[in-house]
């Protein structure tokens, strides 16, 4: 069906846009302020945050440093101001260290919107999302857009719009597709909009919309027509993956990572400066122990754009170097939830659950770096507790100490265990 339908203009439609935009115009102006501040510490990152990390230093300390640089965007200044942090405090825990670059083409959002009864909104593109320029009738999808969510209606040559949560983005997208949907719209359950990245390419355009608009729309269940505009473009990124070792260790055991870069506009406490933080604290609590002479450690860059890091480094690392390794340990999102959780090898998460019987454990082993390890028959752990409020947001900026230190204690504890007792 072709995606350009005849527009209709309800009174009811009408309603429903003047009540959204009376909500967020307010909303609207603070936005474009946003947008100008976050380009500002993207393009110009906090030049007086901390850069010479101390021996001693806690995790918690070395978080709220990454965090106070600004947002870490893979290819930017303030993302190389991280890495060079990260240098320094590998090294002053006694560690060689040597920085990998590696390019890729990013998803850049030129600005996308929606247009609907003569109002245009701001939206978000997604991460892997298609671009396009599309009028067809709006779809309401009830719940979060699970495949029974999307046959309760029908939304073939539409463009539909579900709420965020429960789901991933691409599962939601390829729902959409699937059902006949010529694009999405996935509102936040926030009131400001966010960033998000769909972990694979999407065959329609998907675009995020605040909670503020969106919910309006999404409760409106009309089929009036909108226009979804997503404009992007794919620009070259240098991304550096800093990786430590003691020096002459070439063959390691294992291979510790966490990632460090952030999404646009969010500072990355939780995602991902808590994980980094545990990554560095283990690097020093084992510097004087034979684990050190184990283990290699690397902070990832390019997360956020799609695994862009860990896949350089699987891609670049021998084939004997991955065969060798017995385990890969990747922290994400560590610092806010008290239950840890943890995925991957089974053999890795019984022996996190004997370590400490709190743990849980999830079938689902989460989009991150010990993705590309997995592919690579590598057996990976992934640590993480799980999604909070301020995911991808402005909101990302403070962590709980008490779970960082948490999160390197039972990973020491499962180090030890894995690394002298065979096994």
């Amino acid at each position: 069906m072709n995606g350009r339908l005849q527009f209709v203009r309800s009174k009811r439609w009408m309603q429903l846009i003047v009540a959204s935009v009376g909500v967020v115009g307010v909303g609207l102006t603070g936005c474009s302020q946003t947008a100008v501040s976050m380009r500002q510490a993207i393009d110009q990152p906090n030049s007086s945050a901390a850069t010479a990390p101390q021996p001693d230093r806690s995790a918690i300390a070395d978080a709220e440093a990454l965090v106070a640089i600004g947002p870490r965007v893979a290819g930017t200044p303030a993302t190389e101001q991280a890495s060079r942090y990260l240098e320094e405090a590998f090294r002053q825990a006694g560690y060689a260290t040597e920085v990998q670059t590696f390019t890729y083409s990013k998803f850049v959002d030129r600005g996308s919107t929606l247009t609907a009864g003569g109002f245009t909104l701001e939206g978000r593109a997604f991460n892997g999302s298609t671009s396009g320029n599309l009028t067809a009738s709006l779809v309401a999808v009830p719940n979060v857009g699970r495949t029974e969510d999307f046959a309760q209606v029908d939304v073939r040559g539409a463009i539909a719009i579900v709420q965020r949560g429960e789901i991933r983005f691409l599962e939601k997208a390829n729902n959409a597709a699937r059902a006949g949907a010529i694009g999405l719209v996935i509102v936040n359950t926030e009131a400001d909009n966010f960033w998000g990245t769909l972990g694979g390419e999407a065959a329609i355009p998907v675009l995020s919309l605040g909670g503020a608009e969106g919910q309006t729309l999404l409760s409106g269940s009309t089929s009036d027509s909108v226009t979804l505009n997503v404009n992007a473009i794919e620009e070259t990124v240098t991304g550096r993956n800093v990786i430590a070792y003691m020096e002459g260790v070439t063959q390691p055991e294992v291979l510790l990572g966490a990632h460090y870069d952030s999404v646009a506009g969010s500072p990355g406490a939780n995602d991902n400066a808590s994980g980094t933080a545990v990554l560095l604290d283990l690097a020093r609590q084992m510097s004087d122990t034979p684990l050190a002479h184990q283990a290699w450690f690397v902070a990832f860059d390019g997360e956020e754009d799609g695994l862009h890091g860990s896949r350089s480094f699987v891609r670049n690392a021998q084939p004997q170097f991955l065969s060798q390794l017995r385990a890969m340990l990747n922290f994400d999102m560590v610092g806010i939830n008290d239950r840890l959780e943890v995925s991957g090898a089974e053999s890795l998460t019984s022996l996190a659950k004997s370590v400490d019987g709190s743990i849980a454990t999830v079938g689902e082993s989460g989009g991150s770096d010990h993705i590309p390890f997995a592919d690579a028959d590598v057996p990976v752990l992934f640590f993480t507790r799980g999604m909070e409020p301020n995911y991808h947001s402005p909101r990302d900026r403070q962590v709980n100490a008490s779970l960082l230190d948490e999160t390197a204690r039972i990973s020491i504890a499962l180090l030890e265990r894995l690394l002298t007792s065979g096994s």
